[in-house]
């Protein structure tokens, strides 16, 4: 059994940068894919980043602003959102996908606004 803890949320002006952490409980490995996803109001859930061994994937919406990295020591994931704007606010959501089972964090609010 996995659990994920989120934090890091918040609100932030436009052009600001919020750090969005994932700590796991449980067993996870380097290979394991660890990720990123958000939801915003009358949207569905996103994809918006993952990493597993060395590599990384983003959402076009997001690639070139936001960087995934991991401590695989630590079991945890990390977010960093640089340029945010106001389409940025959404419900993000931490993601472990151990190939027999996905597991889901509760959601950390983001809300880019003046």
């Amino acid at each position: 059994q996995v659990q994920l803890v989120e934090s890091g949320g918040g609100l932030v002006q436009p052009g600001g940068s919020l750090r969005l952490s994932c700590a796991a409980s449980g067993s996870i490995f380097s290979f394991n894919v660890m990720g990123w996803y958000r939801q915003a109001p009358g949207k569905q859930r996103e994809f918006i980043a993952a990493a597993a061994g060395v590599g990384t994937n983003y959402a076009n919406s997001v690639k070139g602003r936001f960087t995934i990295s991991r401590d695989n020591a630590k079991n945890t994931v990390y977010l960093q959102m640089n340029s945010l704007q106001p389409e940025d606010t959404a419900v993000y959501y931490c993601n472990v996908n151990t190939g027999a089972t996905t597991y889901w964090g509760q959601g950390a609010q983001v809300t880019v606004s003046l």
